[in-house]
């Protein structure tokens, strides 16, 4: 009778750095089991690479038999880590972060900003054109440093590794990112005037396909115009995409015959956000409203009835 039923844990997903992967831990600390915990805290956990401090970003269902996990608002969760496959992987935190850790945190940031510098010099020197470096990190216990980056091309960059490790005696970690995770470290505004959806809400981009293009109805406006800071399409055609074909299935197709008063119509345009479709019957092009699976050719209490 109950072999048929899931098992799912209750967790927090933490995020050390916003090009990271995110990943489960329970949502209570290791000397405090009842703690009151909250999307946004600054915590201290405990990794298999050390201690480090990060930020809880989200509620999640986690099913240990399969490693999957279920999310409260049904977030993509391509971003999660996939080494967490037993309950034995997801441990408790460590402590909450105290003022003392913030200020240890702010000294690591400045601290980064000479990390940078001193790889982008390196890069140079290497001669790893195609390399774009992004960001850096500093673990909290200061025993690695992760480089993100961006390149075209695959890139040997063992000797710029070696001379890492030389200056700076830590555990040196290389990490390629796309262009669009990227965008998400640039500060930039869309021309909306605000932040970018990357930075500011979107998790997961995911694919954002050309065929969105077509399905909006927005091949006059050029790819230059459709596409972001980053040089891809914009993420607003992939989270506009759900709308659009939710109506579409609801409209008639181009190129339809759709019976009329007037006489038998073809359909040449279809705008799903307005629900309307432009019929040429005649050769006179005459715009109707479509609702319900009707044609609405007086008004819209036809498709009421």
């Amino acid at each position: 009778m109950l072999s048929g039923l899931k098992f799912f844990m209750k967790v927090v997903k933490i995020q050390f750095h916003n090009l990271d992967k995110e990943y489960f831990f329970l949502p209570e600390f290791t000397d405090d089991k009842g703690a009151d915990v909250n999307v946004g805290d600054l915590v201290i956990v405990k990794t298999i690479l050390g201690e480090d401090l990060g930020t809880i970003s989200d509620w999640a269902e986690f099913e240990p038999s399969t490693s999957q996990e279920k999310t409260d608002d049904n977030v993509d969760t391509k971003n999660v880590s996939i080494e967490q496959k037993s309950i034995s992987d997801v441990k408790p935190m460590l402590r909450r972060a105290t003022d003392d850790d913030l200020k240890k945190l702010s000294q690591q940031q400045q601290q980064n900003i000479k990390y940078l510098h001193d790889c982008k010099e390196l890069i140079k020197k290497y001669g790893l054109n195609e390399m774009k470096l992004i960001d850096v990190n500093e673990s909290f216990d200061g025993a690695r440093l992760t480089f993100y980056f961006t390149a075209d091309t695959r890139v040997d960059f063992r000797d710029l590794v070696k001379e890492l490790v030389k200056n700076y005696r830590k555990k040196i970690r290389l990490q390629q990112v796309g262009v669009r995770d990227a965008a998400k470290t640039s500060g930039d505004f869309g021309p909306c005037g605000l932040p970018l959806c990357c930075r500011a809400w979107l998790a997961d981009v995911g694919n954002v396909s050309p065929d969105y293009i077509k399905d909006q109805d927005l091949g006059h406006r050029g790819v230059d115009r459709l596409s972001g800071p980053c040089g891809r399409l914009k993420c607003c055609l992939r989270f506009e995409e759900e709308a659009y074909k939710y109506n579409l299935d609801k409209l008639p197709k181009v190129g339809d015959i759709i019976k009329t008063a007037a006489g038998p119509g073809k359909v040449k345009t279809v705008r799903p956000l307005q629900h309307t479709v432009e019929l040429e019957i005649d050769g006179v092009t005459v715009e109707y409203p479509y609702l319900e699976g009707k044609l609405c050719e007086k008004n819209k209490d036809d498709c009421q009835q």
